[in-house]
Parts: structure tokens; C-alpha cells; sequence
């Protein structure tokens, strides 16, 4: 392949993000800021993290992992899946996202949170922090990473759909990720009565959102065994997530709450901005609707029933 055909879309990316002033530069220092904190927590977990704890971590995280992939690989053998069915799943799965959103993400990072700061204000503002930065990061992917080729501009009859269903894919990665995190903290003191159950929720409702995942690439003229394999891809972050967390919970106290926010902000924005819209563009919004009810139900159910 040429240089030329390698560099073209680089310099249509970076003369897009150039042209947004420092809107761009603010895109990209949050990134960074978020990245420099994933690595940091990381080290600091594999360094000085207690090595059974961080054993029962990484099993956690792993399970997430193997939970997602089961779903992934059932969606190979969906072969043929209507259009409605589609949009029941992507219903279902943004559903899960909201009900994670709300007990999963928020509540728990405010009590994180209260707990470290021991004023319910100040907790409350350091999630909701973290919630702009979640907000902030999908705008500024939505806006920034380019979504055409740069030479023959976009192909294809479902270019809208490709767009909203990749957008979804990365959510759920994110999602993923503090996913993880919550399990590394939840063995952070060895402590299976707490760790179990969490993990346990975190599992079930994984398999799932690795079906939903593949089905939704699928949508977009994806083959089903490349589908399961990205499907399979977005949960490990689940392992990686769990070290982080762990290291967190012994190193940056606030970073846990603040990154708990993050995940509920980006995940609560792309299922408004995103899901839901693309689930009732085929005229089945009451199946969708359902749908989405019974995630938030399951969801719901899972996190307070043994989280």
C-alpha cells in the first residue's frame, strides 16, 4: 500500500480535528488524562496489590471476559435474525446500560465517594464530574474520529447505521471497563462474600451484551465469525478493567468514583443519542420500548439481587 493512500485519511482526520479549535485540544488532553490514570492504576495494582487479591481480580475479570465471548458466539449461530429481532436486542442491551448506569455506575460511585469524602455534596459533585467527562469523551468521539474514507467517501446502502452501530460497539467497550474496575475493587480486601455476587451480576448480564454486540455488527454487513471475534475483543477490558480497579482502590481513591461517572455518562449519552433513535428507525418502536423495559428490569434485578 502506498504512503499516499495511508496518509490521506491521517491528514483528513487531522485537518477535521484542526479546524475545531480548542474544542479538539480539550477532546484530547480528557483522553489523555483518562489514559495517563488507566495506566497509572494499573502499575500501581501489579506492583503493590496483595497477590491473592490481585489473583481473585483477575479470575473476576476473566469471567466478565468468557461471559462476553459466550454471548459473541451465539450470535453465530443466529443465521438469519429479522430486523425487529435486532431491535428488541439493541433495546434489550441499551436497557442494561441504563439499569448499570443508574446502580451499577452512579449510586455506587456516590457511595464511594460520601465514603472518601464524608460529605454527600461533595460526593455527589465528584460523579457528576465524572459524568461530564463521559458526556465530553462521546461527543468528542462522535466529532472527531472521521466516520468516511477520505478518497471514495462513504459506501455501502446502511453508511448511517455503520456509523450509530460502532458507536454502540465502543460504548460497550467503555462500559466494560469500569465493569472490570467494579470487580477489582470488590476483591480489593479478599473479601469473597462481597466479590462473588458482584462478579456474578457482571457475568450474567455480559452474555448478553456480547450478543448484542455481535448482532449489531452484524447489521452492518459484518460477517458473523468477524462480528463474534470483535464482540469477543470489547471484553477484554473486563481483566484489564479489573487490575485497574484494583489499583485504584489502594492508590487514587477519587479516581474510582470519577471513573464510575465517566462509564455512565458515555454509556447514558449513546443510548439516547444513539440506541435508542436507531432501534425505532424500522417503525418497531413498541418492541424496542419492550425490549428496553426488560433490560433495565434484568439489570436492575441482577444489581440489587446480588450485587
Amino acid at each position: 500500500m502506498s504512503e499516499s493512500k495511508v496518509s490521506a485519511p491521517l491528514r483528513s482526520w487531522m485537518k477535521h480535528a484542526s479546524n475545531h479549535g480548542w474544542t479538539g485540544t480539550f477532546f484530547w488532553s480528557v483522553l489523555l488524562a483518562v489514559t495517563v490514570l488507566l495506566f497509572a492504576s494499573g502499575y500501581s495494582a501489579i506492583v503493590g496489590a496483595d497477590k491473592a487479591n490481585l489473583r481473585l481480580a483477575l479470575l473476576g475479570g476473566l469471567s466478565g471476559f468468557a461471559a462476553t465471548a459466550l454471548g459473541a458466539v451465539l450470535a453465530v449461530a443466529l443465521r438469519e435474525i429479522s430486523t425487529r429481532t435486532q431491535d428488541v436486542m439493541l433495546g434489550f442491551a441499551a436497557g442494561m446500560m441504563l439499569a448499570a448506569s443508574s446502580f451499577s455506575l452512579i449510586l455506587p460511585g456516590i457511595a464511594a465517594a460520601q465514603e472518601i469524602s464524608g460529605n454527600q455534596f461533595m460526593a455527589a459533585s465528584v460523579v457528576v464530574a465524572g459524568l461530564a467527562l463521559g458526556v465530553a469523551l462521546m461527543v468528542g468521539l462522535e466529532r472527531f474520529v472521521p466516520h468516511e474514507h477520505a478518497s471514495t467517501g462513504r459506501k455501502g446502502p446502511d453508511t448511517e447505521r455503520f456509523n450509530r452501530v460502532w458507536l454502540f460497539v465502543l460504548a460497550i467497550t467503555l462500559h466494560n471497563l469500569p465493569e472490570g474496575m467494579a470487580i477489582g475493587v470488590s476483591f480489593a480486601h479478599g473479601d469473597l462474600n462481597v466479590g462473588m455476587p458482584l462478579t456474578t451480576a457482571i457475568a450474567i448480564q455480559d452474555i448478553p451484551e456480547g450478543l448484542a454486540v455481535a448482532l449489531a455488527l452484524r447489521v452492518t454487513g459484518v460477517s458473523a465469525f468477524k462480528a463474534a471475534l470483535i464482540a469477543i475483543g470489547s471484553g477484554l477490558m473486563e481483566p484489564i478493567g479489573a487490575v485497574v480497579g484494583l489499583g485504584i482502590s489502594s492508590g487514587f481513591a477519587l479516581g474510582y468514583p470519577i471513573a464510575l461517572g465517566l462509564a455512565a455518562g458515555a454509556m447514558i449519552f449513546v443510548v439516547s443519542h444513539e440506541v435508542i433513535p436507531e432501534t425505532h428507525r424500522n417503525g418497531h418502536e413498541t418492541s424496542a420500548t419492550l425490549g428496553l423495559m426488560l433490560g433495565f428490569a434484568v439489570m436492575m434485578f441482577l444489581d440489587t439481587a446480588l450485587g
